[in-house]
């Protein structure tokens, strides 16, 4: 399971995290109406990827963005459309994130197969990014394509047994934000390992 810590600001919880052993992707937010934006990342880390998180930005933009924050993934959490995603692709590693309710319509994913690397399953809101809230994972079973979806949307300690018995081929990671802080950009680093650990039954 890869696991993506999203929405870091703090020096100090970026170099933490990243020296922690469970922590696979560190998320970084170019978006800046949100409240963890950050206009750059570190330019080194030890062992975590890199994830510039970019919500409807200009393609140039982007490309700028993420070459001079040495990216090694983007994360897109608009409206980008397929062939957008394809242009990008061909460089980086893709994420497309998606808003779920019960109503989403799993067929508009198939424009997406084969133009990004995985797909993220957000809580759908109003705004573009996190609620804090959770979806009815369930709703899930009606996902039949084969590119591998990370599960997000206010995950926290609480959801450890669900993430523990979630069965479906697909899956392949988590991403933990706003459940994990004290207040935006500023993580529980402590809880953030407490989780892990217990997720790997440590």
């Amino acid at each position: 399971m890869i696991v993506k810590v999203c929405g870091l600001k703090l020096d100090n919880q970026i170099e933490e995290l990243d020296q922690f052993k469970y922590v696979d992707w560190l998320g970084f937010i170019f978006y800046e109406k949100s409240k963890r934006y950050i206009d750059s990342a570190p330019l080194r880390l030890k062992s975590s990827k890199k994830v510039g998180v970019f919500v409807n930005e200009e393609l140039d933009s982007i490309i700028k963005i993420a070459e001079e924050n040495r990216l090694d993934i983007l994360q897109l959490h608009g409206d980008e459309k397929a062939d957008y995603c394809m242009l990008l692709k061909s460089k980086y590693v893709l994420v497309k994130a998606f808003g779920m309710d019960e109503d989403f319509d799993f067929t508009l994913l198939a424009d997406y197969e084969g133009k990004v690397d995985y797909f993220l399953f957000d809580t759908k809101t109003r705004e573009y990014g996190g609620s804090g809230n959770s979806f009815d994972w369930s709703t899930l079973d009606n996902y039949t394509l084969t590119t591998p979806f990370f599960l997000s949307g206010g995950i926290s300690m609480e959801s450890l047994g669900v993430i523990k018995n979630f069965q479906h081929k697909s899956f392949i990671g988590i991403d933990l934000n706003s459940k994990f802080e004290n207040n935006p950009g500023d993580k529980n680093i402590e809880l953030v390992k407490t989780f892990l650990k217990q997720l790997n039954d440590e």
